[in-house]
């Protein structure tokens, strides 16, 4: 049995999922962004057997976090950490970041999230179809993005 990755690793695997989805000289537009995202989101990784341990974040909205207001969609993957006593301790957050330029179509979008727990009985593959069958995918999903941002974080 392979052994599966550890959470410290997380963040390079899925910059090599984006890296895989680039196209030549540029980067990936949102669809192969998103396909990028659900490669890394079915690859299983080393979480505690607890309730939650391991989620898929989707949520958009328009924000000004450290600059001008952009359309941000957040893909995001939440993986629970113990203590060597098997107690929760914290979750560890990574995060891919398409940002967009302000359009009036995007800031009509509002904001929205949802997720998705490996540990719940829904199907992943349910899931993105049910996002992706969105109104606002049909605004976002054709759009390339202005940048992506790959990062992780603790919470």
């Amino acid at each position: 049995m392979t052994p599966r990755p550890s959470v410290d690793e997380a963040v390079g695997l899925l910059e090599g999922e984006l890296r895989s989805a680039r196209r030549a000289l540029a980067g990936p537009g949102t669809e192969e962004a998103w396909l990028a995202f659900l490669r890394f989101g079915r690859r299983p990784f080393d979480v505690p057997d607890a309730p939650d341990a391991d989620g898929l974040l989707f949520q958009y909205g328009t924000h000004s976090f450290d600059g001008p207001a952009m359309f941000t969609l957040d893909l995001a993957r939440q993986f629970e950490v113990c203590d060597d006593g098997g107690d929760h301790d914290h979750y560890v957050q990574v995060h891919c970041e398409l940002r967009y330029r302000p359009a009036p179509a995007l800031q009509a979008l509002g904001s929205f999230g949802s997720w998705f727990f490996h540990d719940s009985g829904d199907d992943l593959d349910a899931w993105a179809r049910e996002l992706t069958g969105r109104p606002a995918w049909t605004t976002v999903g054709a759009l390339r993005p202005a940048g992506i941002r790959v990062y992780g974080e603790q919470v």
